[in-house]
């Protein structure tokens, strides 16, 4: 097995809280409510267990509040948004070479009795490879 080939390690940061301004009904932007957030990273771990330093690893404390701030400021319609923006901050820090961001509206205005509304993206700094569905352009020969 290679290096490239080696799985990576997860960190796990599970139930941030912070209150937003987001939705699509003015009362949502007007009230405000709750979002939970958690967020898996993707990353080579074995530099800081060699270290015991935390610069050489992903410093959660600080990942979590610049995530609430992510969640607490700027309000947007869509949770796929506001997702987007949260796997951003994750991916500034190189060593996260992959994320996963779920947003939680656990009281999402909604007329029936329900658990939650959660999305999941996955965000990686590599690009995505082709979708099967797709053609690929060839170059001429």
């Amino acid at each position: 097995m290679t290096m490239s080939e080696r799985p990576l390690d997860r960190l796990a940061v599970l139930g941030i809280e912070a209150f937003g301004h987001h939705g699509v009904l003015a009362s949502e932007r007007r009230d405000g409510q709750v979002f939970l957030v958690d967020l898996v990273l993707h990353l080579d771990a074995r530099e800081a267990a060699r270290t015991d330093d935390l610069r050489d690893t992903v410093d959660y404390g600080s990942l979590v509040s610049s995530v609430k701030a992510d969640v607490e400021t700027e309000p947007v319609d869509l949770i796929e948004t506001l997702a987007e923006r949260i796997s951003r901050t994750c991916l500034k820090d190189a060593r996260v070479r992959c994320v996963e961001v779920t947003v939680h509206k656990p009281h999402a205005p909604i007329e029936a009795t329900f658990g939650d509304v959660r999305l999941t993206i996955t965000r990686s700094t590599t690009p995505p490879s082709p979708s099967l569905g797709q053609t690929q352009q060839r170059s001429p020969s």
